[in-house]
C-alpha cells in the first residue's frame, strides 16, 4: 500500500511562486550587520572620549596627554575604523563593491596608520621626548588630526553610492512589439 503524493505532502507546506514577495535572507543579513557596525561604531567613540577627555567619565588626574591616554584614544579611533568598515560592508548588502569603496577602504586604512604613527611618534623615538615621558605635543596633535581627515574622506568613498544615485541608460530596451510589425514575419 502507498500513499499519493497529495497524501504525502503535509499540509503546512506551502509552494511560493516566483512573483510572491519572499522575504530575502541577505536582506535580513545586512541589517544585522549595519546594526552592529554602528554598535561597535558607538563603542570605539566611547572608548575614543576615554582617552581623549577622561574627565567626561571622571577619571581625569593629570594635566597632560601621557601614553595611556593615547593609546586609549588610538585605540578607540581602531574600533571606530573597523565599526564603519562593518556598518558600509552591511549597506552593500552582499553585493560586490565598487573600485571606489575598496579605494575607501584603504584609505581609512593609511588614515589610521598616519594617525598611529604621529600619536605614538614619542614611543616609536621620533617626537621631542623620550619615551618614560611621553608628551603629546601640537605637532602630534596636527598628525592625528590629518589621519582623521583621511579617514573621513575613506568613509565618504566607502559609501554605496549606487543604490542612491540613477542614472539615465543611453540606450532603451528593445521592445517586442517592434517585431511584429517587422516585414520579416
Amino acid at each position: 500500500m502507498t500513499r499519493s503524493d497529495e497524501e504525502q505532502l503535509s499540509p503546512n507546506i506551502q509552494n511560493h511562486t516566483a512573483d510572491e514577495a519572499v522575504p530575502s535572507q541577505p536582506l535580513r543579513h545586512s541589517i544585522r550587520k549595519v546594526r552592529q557596525g554602528l554598535f561597535i561604531t558607538l563603542a570605539g567613540f566611547a572608548i575614543f572620549l576615554l582617552g581623549a577627555r577622561p574627565s567626561i567619565y571622571g577619571l581625569d588626574r593629570s594635566p597632560v596627554i601621557g601614553f595611556v591616554q593615547i593609546a586609549v584614544f588610538l585605540f578607540g579611533m581602531g574600533i571606530i575604523c573597523f565599526g564603519a568598515f562593518t556598518t558600509f560592508q552591511g549597506l552593500w548588502q552582499g553585493k560586490p563593491s565598487s573600485i571606489l569603496s575598496q579605494i575607501g577602504m584603504r584609505t581609512i586604512q593609511t588614515g589610521f596608520v598616519i594617525a598611529l604613527f604621529t600619536g605614538l611618534a614619542d614611543v616609536f623615538g621620533l617626537g621631542s621626548h623620550q619615551l618614560p615621558r611621553t608628551f603629546f605635543g601640537p605637532l602630534q596633535a596636527i598628525g592625528v588630526q590629518i589621519g582623521e581627515i583621511v579617514i573621513g574622506i575613506g568613509i565618504i568613498l566607502m559609501f554605496p553610492f549606487h543604490r542612491f544615485i540613477t542614472t539615465k541608460k543611453l540606450f532603451p530596451p528593445k521592445n517586442d512589439q517592434n517585431l511584429e510589425n517587422s516585414e520579416y514575419q
